[in-house]
């Protein structure tokens, strides 16, 4: 009979910290680990479909605008962006310093290695 007292005990305890675990899960590691993620951009005008020279790429990372890169005279700009992983991805304006084309915002989520095409719009 002891062993049957023996066995229930150790089947409640088992039982205990498998709803522990449930409830509080696993430390799922750094919630904030920092890196960056080289992207390539194309900068083109919407109406026209020319490459735009001399569009700033702004990232907003950890709260302020920082310039990481101009677009050359082909339209293309190449970057590293900061990001933390686990949350949402980074936050990135398009600026014309002449004020022709209007800011365009957006929000990256997939931060793989690849060319995207950004269409700017005349402010006129």
């Amino acid at each position: 009979m002891k062993w049957l007292h023996n066995l229930l005990k150790g089947a409640s305890l088992t039982g205990a910290l498998f709803v522990f675990q449930a409830c509080y899960g696993i430390n799922p590691g750094p919630l904030h680990e920092e890196g960056v993620a080289p992207m390539s951009f194309s900068l083109v005008s919407h109406r026209t479909g020319e490459p735009l020279e001399g569009i700033r790429v702004l990232v907003n990372s950890w709260g302020s605008l920082h310039v990481v890169g101009t677009s050359d005279a082909q339209g293309h700009c190449r970057v590293e962006i900061p990001y933390i992983r686990n949350e949402k991805g980074p936050f990135i304006t398009f600026e014309d310093p002449q004020g022709v084309y209007l800011p365009k915002d957006t929000t990256l989520v997939d931060l793989r290695d690849r060319d995207i095409t950004v269409k700017l719009d005349n402010l006129q």
